[in-house]
């Protein structure tokens, strides 16, 4: 992304410099920087071919099968029909793509080496074929299912096609990267032969009995066919009460699911061409629908709905160009009516009724989630596997059929961003072939939000939800959507401390002294962010830089926000742009202990985010330098 003089920079904070900007022709741009922040901003002027525009263009990766549902290669675009809308539509971009063969992966190439103190979020990717995450969901998976898929993959493992390019994150309540990107089998068996996981405290079912259980109204209600004066109000409010409560929980399961894929599709969508997601689950809670089995007073008590944040993680998954396999990790489903672990009372007089409830309710939420299932499939392009215990299969199938696909592009002939659903539909002239892609998009508008201050009121206390939080908690995968790379070193020299933080950073209330003060200088790629011209002829960019100081916990104990807003002509910008966005900013931890800088850019326009994630024990033997703290906040000219 550039050269390594720029490098040379990143490390030339000094009183001599002052505010530890390269010395090179500066962006006119105005910095706004929070309250007593220490920003600065310079870019080097050279010359620079391009700059991205705002042109729609439409992605669109289709898997042809044959009758044996075995890939057919060698189609040209000639062979190809795409219509949006029910309009045909101009194939402008077309190629094939097919498995990494064991030469392929020799030339995989690899992450480049930095100096000492500098980090990037920038992860390299085959020129051709795919890669594939394994998302490993213990949040919808009760333990023994848990089992069966470790074992499952091991088996899988052990036959590993040569270059296969895997991942492994986990999710509990919160994404976590267990193994990045790796063609090396042993690394991802030895991921998997950690042990089982743990149960999921917002599953009923933790271990996976199978059986269903008597409720305390059903116990009440037993009690009353006995002779006991029990009111009938009680029993129904006591069904309602459990009801709503397991109708909260599966709502933050779904939340929880749905901020993991967010995530995920911000961590990947920097990786060029396709991705596949092989997401093992034991349930997929997105949508619960009104009750109608007739046990509740109110039928729409434990009703909840995710359609909106579902619509939004699928659409963002569809532009990261990452297509969704979702594997049942229950396997074959059968009723748990009839299973050995069931202890619920069907004898008596009640008991037909209530088999006949627990049937439906099964019936229900089986064809929900796997709806849910197919849905996320088909909106992304990939294949939900269910009612099937051969899940070695299913994930040799996925990433089989997820490496060998043809890429078409288009321009729509329908140029308004109205949010509205676009019908894709894909044929080719050979007979006999099925073809899988995505069946659609929403139209957007390019302009996601654009609120400043959003990231500064969300930086003390993020909120589940809320995209700095995706972006910016401690551990989780770093976002890709903009690239960066950053210098950090410490300027407080080795033995000394500091009373007090640096200017403008945000201390928690708990957090205490003796503090250490870090540099970070930013070397942004101006090709994730979007910049927008007015009428009057003049573009707009608008950013923001942030720095969350965490514990090895999670806890945020400082935090460090300043907002960046460029505005100049085109060519100006063509050429302050050419070699990147450089910035300073200085941040303080607490100088006993471990801490961790979560260290990222929001690109406002479109809600993108790059990060790094750097332990201060990673730069303790980094060169201290010296700092002026009465220099004034740079503002560009």
């Amino acid at each position: 992304m550039v050269r390594r003089a720029i490098w040379l920079c990143l490390f030339s904070v000094s009183a001599a410099a002052g505010s530890g900007v390269c010395q090179t022709a500066s962006p006119k741009a105005e910095v706004k920087p929070a309250a007593k922040q220490t920003t600065a901003a310079a870019a080097a002027a050279s010359p620079v071919a391009t700059l991205k525009a705002t042109a729609q263009l439409v992605l669109v990766d289709v898997v042809v099968r044959n009758s044996s549902h075995a890939a057919v290669h060698g189609l040209t675009a000639a062979d190809f029909s795409l219509t949006e809308g029910g309009v045909p539509q101009t194939i402008k971009h077309f190629e094939e793509h097919t498995a990494l063969t064991q030469a392929d992966a020799t030339k995989f190439p690899s992450a480049k080496k930095l100096p000492p103190g500098i980090f990037t979020n920038y992860t390299p990717a085959p020129a051709n074929g795919a890669v594939n995450l394994i998302l490993l969901d213990t949040l919808n998976t009760p333990l023994k299912d848990q089992a069966y898929v470790r074992q499952q993959l091991l088996a899988y493992l052990k036959a590993t096609p040569p270059g296969t390019r895997i991942a492994i994150f986990g999710l509990t309540t919160r994404l976590i990267v267990l193994q990045g990107f790796t063609s090396d089998p042993d690394a991802l068996r030895r991921v998997m032969e950690k042990g089982v996981g743990k149960g999921s405290p917002l599953l009923d079912d933790q271990v996976g009995g199978g059986g269903i259980q008597n409720s305390e109204a059903d116990n009440l209600e037993d009690m009353a066919d006995s002779g006991a004066p029990i009111p009938a109000d009680l029993v129904a409010n006591l069904r309602e009460f459990d009801a709503v409560q397991q109708s909260f929980q599966s709502q933050l399961r779904a939340k929880y699911t749905l901020d993991a894929m967010n995530q995920i599709a911000r961590y990947l969508s920097n990786i060029p061409g396709r991705k596949n997601l092989i997401w093992f689950s034991g349930s997929f809670p997105v949508n619960i629908l009104p009750d109608t089995t007739g046990t509740l007073p109110d039928p729409f008590a434990a009703m909840a709905s995710s359609e909106d944040e579902f619509r939004d993680t699928v659409n963002l998954l569809a532009r990261s160009q990452v297509a969704v396999y979702p594997i049942d990790a229950r396997g074959l489903m059968t009723s748990p009516m009839f299973d050995v672990t069931t202890t619920r009372n069907y004898t008596g007089s009640r008991g037909p009724a209530r088999m006949a409830q627990d049937q439906q309710k099964f019936f229900s939420d089986t064809a929900e989630e796997q709806g849910t299932m197919r849905a996320m499939a088909d909106a992304t392009g990939g294949h939900a596997f269910v009612n099937n215990n051969g899940l070695t299969a299913a994930v040799a199938t996925a990433i089989e059929e997820g490496s060998n696909f043809y890429t078409l592009t288009y321009t729509p002939t329908n140029s308004q961003r109205d949010g509205k659903l676009r019908k894709i539909n894909v044929q080719v002239s050979r007979p006999g072939l099925t073809l899988t892609y995505r069946k659609g998009y929403y139209a957007d508008p390019p302009n996601g939000k654009s609120v400043a201050d959003a990231a500064l009121a969300a930086a003390s206390a993020p909120t589940l939800g809320d995209s700095l939080h995706f972006a910016m908690t401690r551990g989780v995968p770093v976002p890709s959507e903009v690239i960066l790379e950053v210098g950090v070193v410490s300027m407080t020299p080795q033995g000394q401390t500091e009373d007090k933080v640096a200017p403008g950073n945000q201390v928690s209330a708990k957090t205490k002294g003796p503090y250490r003060r870090y540099a970070v200088n930013y070397l942004i790629d101006p090709g994730g962010l979007v910049f927008i011209r007015d009428p009057e002829g003049t573009v707009h960019g608008d950013f923001d830089l942030l720095i969350f100081v965490f514990t090895a916990e999670g806890e945020l104990v400082n935090s460090h926000v300043s907002p960046v807003r460029i505005a100049m002509k085109l060519d100006d910008l063509r050429k302050a742009v050419a070699q990147g966005l450089i910035y300073h900013q200085e941040v303080s931890a607490p100088a006993k202990g471990e801490y961790f800088l979560r260290i990222g850019v929001h690109e406002l326009h479109a809600d993108h985010y790059g990060a790094v994630e750097v332990a201060t024990s990673a730069v303790k033997n980094a060169r201290p330098v010296t700092h002026n703290s009465a220099a004034q906040p740079a503002v560009a000219r």
